[in-house]
Parts: C-alpha cells; sequence; structure tokens
C-alpha cells in the first residue's frame, strides 16, 4: 500500500536510482519554515534596498542627497554600494531579481507547509537556483569588499538567508538520494547540516573583520 501522508524521508535508508527518480517527496516542518523564514529575508532585504534607490533617485532629481537608514559609517554604507556599477549587473537593479527569486522560496516553502510532494527534476533545479544565488552573492561579496569598499547590512541579511537555504536545500538532496553521495556524508548532514552555513556565514564574518576591522563601528 502506498503511503499517503507527507514525510521527510532523509532519514530513511537510501532507495535505488531509478526510484528516487520517480518518486515525489514532501518535507518536515521544520525545512519548510526555514524556506519561508529565509525567503522572507531576503524579500525584506530586496524591498528595501528597493526602496532606498528609488528614493536615492528621487533627491538626485531634486538636486538633493538621500542617505539610508543603514548607511551608518564610509565602510558600512549602503548609498555607495547601491549607487556602484556592480548593484546593476544584469541591466536592472539586483534588488528586482531578489525580489522574484526569494518570492519563489517563500511559496515553495507555503507549498512543503500545505503538505506538497515534489518530484526529483522539481528538488535539483530548486537546488540549482539557490546555487546561483550563492554563486552571485560570493561574487557581490568580493565586489563590496575589495572593489566597492562599502558594506550594506541589507545585502549581509540576503547573504545570509542565500546561504543556509543553499545548504539546507542542498543536505535535503543528498539525504533523499537525489544528489549522489557517501553513507557517511548523509549520516553527517542528517545531524549535522546547520554546521555547514554556520561555517560559511563564520568564514565570511572573518574576511569582513579582516578587511575593515574596529572600522566597522565606527560612528563617522
Amino acid at each position: 500500500m502506498s503511503k499517503t501522508t507527507v514525510q521527510d524521508v532523509s532519514t530513511e535508508p537510501e532507495p535505488e536510482r531509478a526510484e528516487a527518480a520517480q518518486r515525489s517527496v514532501g518535507a518536515g516542518r521544520a525545512f519548510a519554515l526555514m524556506l519561508v523564514i529565509t525567503g522572507a529575508a531576503g524579500v525584506l532585504a530586496a524591498w528595501v534596498i528597493t526602496v532606498d534607490k528609488f528614493k536615492i533617485l528621487e533627491a538626485k532629481l531634486a538636486g538633493e542627497t538621500y542617505t539610508p537608514s543603514c548607511g551608518i559609517n564610509p565602510i558600512v554604507a549602503c548609498a555607495d554600494v547601491m549607487e556602484s556599477k556592480q548593484a546593476s549587473v544584469f541591466g536592472f537593479p539586483n534588488p528586482v531579481l531578489g525580489l522574484v527569486c526569494y518570492g519563489i522560496v517563500v511559496c515553495v516553502g507555503m507549498s512543503l507547509l500545505a503538505r506538497a510532494r515534489f518530484p526529483r527534476w522539481y528538488w535539483l533545479t530548486f537546488n540549482f537556483g539557490t546555487l546561483f544565488g550563492v554563486a552571485f552573492c560570493t561574487w557581490l561579496m568580493y565586489q563590496s569588499l575589495y572593489n566597492i569598499n562599502a558594506l550594506c547590512l541589507w545585502c549581509c541579511l540576503a547573504w545570509v538567508a542565500t546561504l543556509t537555504m543553499f545548504w539546507y536545500v542542498t543536505s535535503f538532496n543528498v539525504r533523499n538520494g537525489f544528489l549522489p553521495a557517501p553513507r557517511p556524508l548523509k549520516s553527517f548532514l542528517a545531524e549535522f547540516t546547520w554546521v555547514l552555513p554556520v561555517t560559511h556565514c563564520g568564514v565570511i564574518a572573518m574576511l569582513i573583520l579582516t578587511r575593515w576591522g574596529s572600522a566597522l563601528w565606527a560612528t563617522s
């Protein structure tokens, strides 16, 4: 008899490849909530940056200067990041892309909370999307630290959200047999997935501290 309940099968025995390719998988409440929260954090960051970008443009047209609320000092200066050429690398403001992509993540999380199930190709496509997000965020981090020479706090929130969702989605796919991996790695991910985003974010924090040090919290 086939199962009718939705469950996270990430801790079940490894399925055969053919079976993994054919079956549809749902997720546990914690995983779904993680997607909703990280997606919402990304939407919030993209929305605030978009609004501030409009305000900067309006101020320029009026011959004035607008300083976003996250502009604390010459280093933590969101306006410098928003006005850089890297902030519109695809020909339009990057936050517009964020509004769409993070919105999709929220939709996936909400669907899982509603006990939706998705096939292997869907999970792998979703995983690829989060991988693209990590790659893009990594490029933006490098540009911010070493070319723009300024840091945007809302961008940092989007970075953390993207890294977190990527590692958990990757772990989910590995544990469900959608991505090939040795059994010891599956066992590790079943208990310690949280180590990966924490370590990744910790490395970024160390790079930021190494780059600017105490200048980060200077008043002006």
